[in-house]
């Protein structure tokens, strides 16, 4: 396990998760909010799907400095802009085995949600 990584539990957790609760920036009032896993080689991965003002991705664009929820556990994150053509293709291919649903399957392969990639390591 790199320093970045998460604990192993928790990446199990979020593997096994359809959605958990993210809080973005470690100095705003934003509140959890829903967001779906993605896990690959042992990395968490998210992609916002509304990306309105004030939302998470927004948010932690301004702060990386977060919080996600796996369980009863509050687990303390930084997030990271992917931006590796080859993750961001993974991801995708990811999303659509885990969320099999064709609007989410399309939705997320959309060019403005792709560029909202984030990966959560340790802080």
């Amino acid at each position: 396990m790199t320093s970045r990584t998460l604990p192993r539990t928790v990446v199990a957790a979020l593997d096994s998760a359809k959605i958990f609760g993210i809080r973005a920036g470690a100095r705003s009032d934003h509140r959890y909010t829903g967001a779906w896993p993605i896990v690959l080689e042992g990395r968490v991965f998210a992609r916002s799907w509304t990306l309105k003002p004030g939302g998470w991705f927004q948010t932690f664009l301004e702060d990386p400095l977060g919080t996600i929820q796996v369980g009863d556990r509050e687990v303390r994150i930084r997030a990271v802009r992917v931006k590796s053509e080859r993750v961001l293709k993974a991801i995708e291919k990811a999303y659509a085995e885990k969320y099999p649903t064709r609007q989410f399957v399309v939705g997320f392969r959309t060019p403005r949600r792709r560029a909202a990639t984030m990966e959560f390591v340790k802080r």
